[in-house]
């Protein structure tokens, strides 16, 4: 299988000058393609292709010098690939449309070949030797090698490897566990487990404020501004590397202690749309938007990140990882006897059943219900298909008869995920240093 490896790069000031060339020369082609797919598709009802666009470079490059001195040519080739990539993503409903590439973002080219690795320097073509630390080390055939830099000015290196690896067969055989996403905790476990928001940009939230109000005050296209851009930008990188490190940390913490991983298959991107909406609805006629800390939090948490982390890191170790409905009661169904509260405000976090008097912590018991509901789930589809309807009638949960909260319409819906997955192994700085709540 392919997987990923990234490090952290120092070229010098001249490679840095010719990386920024480099990327400016393969923004603008697929600027320029992006465009002319878009003139094609209004004047035909077509779209080009991926041969058709990279027929256009031998002229484009008697056109522009820049193109052919620049940049190496093979990068420009994937340029091509990636966009014929990207329309097969959307028109398959995986991706949104393509959209035009800014300078002011992140900037990557990809090495599909000539690429060597000697010792603690990698050489790229028309940059030369680059020094990388090499914090770990990697072994099979070399795919691409893409070369990135961040708004915050660092520059990294991903190497895809083939290493002919073949994932263990999936066991359910082992513990099971339920995950329930919040707040106020950033996850609760069906064992009782509790671990803490980190609350990241809330930590960062005043000095992010105090540098952004600097940065309006510079004038705009002014090298004061661009610092101040700059500084900015760093922050945000602080933030999104803390956040990485904690995920990282706790889906591996979580992986390793248990065979069976169930979630619930959230919609992140549908609840924050859903917050900000509401917070516009609110807004006076006239006046700015205003600013939904709750579409925030829910942004700052990264819930989809975390159930990605925890899925591919499971199927690395022959672990299952399963994703129940969104849809179901869980806070709301007591998980002993499946009596059904009428109503649950989000401010109530402990609450006794009515027909079993079993006092429950809302989260907790949300959290044992989808770990029932995924090993339900789990039966039901190791069963032979003749003895499935008579599973549905008997309206069974888990390895016993205690609880269902609603009749199997469909089995659970799995993540997809890209080929290329991080690697954590040999990483020094790996640690379950995040305790309990």
């Amino acid at each position: 299988m392919c997987q990923a490896y990234k490090y952290r790069i120092y070229p010098t000031s001249e490679q840095q000058l010719a990386l920024t060339k480099s990327f400016g020369c393969c923004r603008w082609f697929w600027n320029y393609s992006l465009n002319l797919c878009h003139q094609t598709y209004r004047d035909t009802g077509k779209s080009l292709s991926r041969a058709a666009i990279q027929k256009m470079l031998p002229q484009l490059k008697k056109e522009h010098e820049w193109l052919k001195t620049d940049t190496y040519s093979q990068c420009l080739q994937v340029v091509a690939l990636n966009l014929s990539t990207a329309y097969k993503n959307f028109f398959d409903r995986q991706a949104k449309l393509p959209k035009f590439k800014s300078k002011k973002g992140r900037q990557s080219i990809t090495y599909p070949q000539n690429v060597e690795f000697q010792d603690d320097y990698i050489k790229l073509p028309k940059i030369g030797l680059v020094y990388y630390r090499r914090h770990r080390d990697f072994s099979g055939e070399i795919k691409t090698v893409t070369v990135s830099v961040n708004p915050d000015g660092k520059y990294f290196v991903s190497v895809l490897v083939e290493d002919n690896r073949v994932n263990p067969k999936k066991s359910a055989e082992g513990k099971a566990i339920g995950i329930d996403l919040g707040l106020t905790h950033f996850c609760v476990t069906s064992d009782g487990s509790k671990y803490k928001n980190p609350k990241h940009i809330a930590k960062h939230a005043l000095n992010l404020k105090r540098k952004q109000k600097k940065l309006g005050r510079k004038q705009k296209g002014s090298n004061t501004r661009n610092k101040a851009r700059i500084k900015i930008a760093r922050i945000q990188g602080k933030i999104a590397r803390c956040r990485e490190d904690f995920l990282h940390k706790l889906s591996r913490k979580i992986v390793n202690e248990n065979q069976v991983i169930a979630v619930e298959n959230l919609a992140v991107k549908n609840v924050v749309k859903k917050q900000c909406d509401y917070a516009s609805e609110k807004d006076a006629p006239g006046n700015a938007p205003r600013h939904n800390n709750l579409a925030v939090s829910i942004g700052d948490g990264a819930w989809g990140m975390f159930e990605t982390m925890l899925s591919y890191k499971a199927e690395r170790e022959g672990k299952t990882y399963i994703e129940v409905d969104r849809f179901l009661p869980y806070s709301q169904t007591c998980n002993i006897c499946l009596n059904q509260v009428g109503s649950l405000p989000p401010n109530v976090k402990n609450w006794t059943c009515e027909h079993c008097h079993t006092t429950h912590n809302r989260e907790i018991n949300a959290a044992i219900n989808i770990k029932n509901e995924a090993l339900r789930i789990l039966r039901v589809r190791n069963l032979p298909s003749h003895d499935k309807c008579q599973m549905h009638s008997r309206q069974e949960l888990g390895t016993s008869s205690t609880a269902n909260l609603r009749e199997c319409k469909s089995p659970g819906k799995t993540s997809v995920l890209l080929d290329a997955i991080p690697s954590e192994d040999g990483n020094p700085s790996y640690s379950n240093s995040y305790s309990i709540g």
